[in-house]
């Protein structure tokens, strides 16, 4: 398990994650540099909630936990 994923489920994360309660990996992308992943990241956070969710579903219908993928 990934550095970031370990402290999210530690409760050492991001304020989202400790006030949502957010444990599970839903969705997982891979780039090849961090900058990418960062713009990604970005562009992310500016969609619509909806939007989010479809991704989500397209890939991931149930919700399952995917961090065993990392």
């Amino acid at each position: 398990m990934g550095t970031r994923l370990e402290l999210y489920r530690l409760g050492r994360g991001s304020r989202f994650v400790k006030q949502y309660k957010v444990y599970r990996l839903v969705h997982l992308e891979t780039f090849a540099t961090a900058l990418e992943a960062i713009a990604r990241e970005k562009q992310l956070k500016n969609w619509q909630r909806r939007w989010k969710i479809r991704l989500i579903e397209e890939n991931n219908a149930n919700w399952d936990d995917l961090s065993h993928l990392l």
